[in-house]
């Protein structure tokens, strides 16, 4: 039987290993950490339950297709609710707007800050849609390997109704006037880590997602996804070891052959790595078969890295939402000191998620679970100083709008930031999203999903094809599965 080792146990390395090993060969799951899940860990502590990463649940078709692929369905492993509304944006004291998972209502909200926008919002959602179905039944499913898989007319013509040349802003700019309704719909695009202007008109596919699709919530949090993926892998007899830290690869010709851990080595057929590729591009692989040098990684527009608190609170919160974003300061400044001059902002954008509002597990009785995260620019200067001066700063913000300071109400808190990312992650730079999804950094102009040094050897998730966020990193496993199949046959 043909072996196959994967690094890593993110979405992206949990897909690739179920379906590496249900067309039959023998596939070994080593992750640095105590559990899988990558950066979708969990951890509990004085019954509070925490997911550590991915905290929305948009694009559902795309876990159902991977749960299909074994015969299964997302309700077999956990219970999906819709979120009503699917969250909030605060853009000042008091000038709170819902997001409805209701279509007509939300056009009344938009029509109430701008008249005639509810038919231009018509209008842009036909055209996200397009690009949605499109990008997902042409592009997302191509390994980019080269430009010549794009040059297909119909292909190309594709290319030129999904504006690839144009921004987002841009876009959206040139339909609503509004700057609550441009920044409502800019928000989604955040998850592709780059500020809308600088990310091609394609992905108002997002709104798509956002607005039609709706956002969900798998009750009992995020890591049921996790644990879901876990019991497919393994029911297809794929082994996940933990506490193994991939430290060498040794390579043999145009063939990576061997994988070193602490304490054991192991020999492979093909390898995936589903790690950071920075880290096992440049660290792990020998001289002479790394696909890129330190200076491409220079250069790279990396997505941002996260102030994140987890809080626990011996108070509920009247009035609070699942997700909130509060949009109360200039976007364009925070966002120019994430990109362009990185800097710890002056007056931070931030996002807050109480999932106890939707899921009682989550946390005690009568206990609030919270979530804070500031986007930052990778790279920073991370000290324990700057994290309490932020979290001081991101209460009082909070109490502005909710009436509530916390920090009176806390039980629990940990924080996590750019050093965590590099320790527990190898995370370039204490990346928190991956590559940012610019049009220089799209479909083949990513990192390539095979190293062109080695035969049998592969990249997935949020660094390569077909970019970062949950969903593209369970379509990188079944790309790269599907890579590696064609050539192990």
């Amino acid at each position: 039987m043909r072996r196959v080792g994967v690094i890593g146990s993110g979405f992206a390395g949990l897909s690739a290993a179920a379906c590496l090993a249900k067309a039959g060969l023998e596939v070994t799951v080593l992750e640095k950490n105590a559990i899988p899940g990558g950066r979708a860990r969990t951890f509990g502590k004085d019954g509070f339950v925490f997911d550590m990463g991915p905290s929305w649940y948009w694009m559902p078709e795309v876990f159902e297709q991977f749960y299909n692929t074994f015969g299964k369905t997302a309700s077999d492993y956990y219970t999906l609710k819709r979120l009503d509304p699917s969250y909030d944006v605060v853009f000042g004291p008091g000038d709170k707007m819902p997001m409805p998972a209701n279509y007509a209502e939300l056009q009344k909200s938009f029509e109430a800050l701008e008249p005639g926008s509810a038919a231009r919002l018509d209008a842009f959602l036909k055209d996200a849609e397009y690009k949605y179905q499109t990008g997902m039944q042409e592009f997302v499913w191509k390994p980019s390997h080269s430009v010549m898989e794009f040059a297909d007319l119909r292909v190309a013509m594709s290319l030129f109704r999904l504006q690839m040349l144009s921004s987002v802003a841009k876009q959206i700019d040139s339909l609503f006037r509004n700057e609550k309704i441009r920044n409502i719909l800019k928000f989604p695009v955040l998850f592709l880590g780059a500020t809308p202007e600088n990310t091609p008109a394609l992905y108002s596919l997002m709104n798509y997602a956002d607005i039609k699709l709706g956002t969900w919530y798998p009750m009992g949090g995020m890591y049921k996804v996790v644990e879901a993926f876990v019991d497919i892998a393994k029911s297809q007899g794929v082994n996940i070891q933990t506490n193994s830290e991939v430290t060498r690869i040794d390579v043999k010709g145009r063939k990576a052959v061997r994988v070193h851990t602490q304490g054991s080595e192991m020999e492979f057929d093909a390898i995936v790595a589903a790690a950071d590729y920075h880290h096992v591009d440049q660290k792990l692989l020998p001289q002479g078969t790394k696909n890129y040098s330190a200076d491409y990684w220079s250069k790279r527009t990396m997505a941002p890295s996260s102030l994140l608190f987890y809080i626990g609170l011996n108070r509920k919160i009247d009035g609070l939402s699942h997700h909130t974003l509060y949009f109360d300061r200039d976007f364009r400044a925070h966002a120019h000191e994430i990109y362009t001059q990185p800097a710890w902002p002056k007056e931070p954008l931030f996002y807050v998620c109480a999932p106890s509002v939707t899921d009682d597990s989550v946390a005690p009785a009568g206990m609030e679970n919270l979530f804070f995260l500031m986007p930052l620019a990778p790279g920073l200067l991370d000290t324990e100083t700057l994290r309490e001066e932020y979290f001081d700063r991101l209460c009082e913000r909070f109490a502005e709008h909710t009436g509530i300071d916390i920090r009176q109400h806390i039980t629990y808190k940990q924080s996590y930031c750019v050093n965590d990312f590099v320790k527990d992650y190898h995370a370039f730079r204490g990346n928190a999203y991956g590559l940012a999804n610019t049009l220089m950094q799209t479909a083949f102009l990513k990192p390539k999903l095979k190293n062109r040094h080695l035969d049998n050897f592969y990249y997935a998730g949020q660094l390569t094809t077909p970019g970062p966020g949950v969903p593209p990193s369970i379509i990188s496993g079944q790309v790269v599965a599907s890579e590696i199949l064609a050539t192990l046959k």
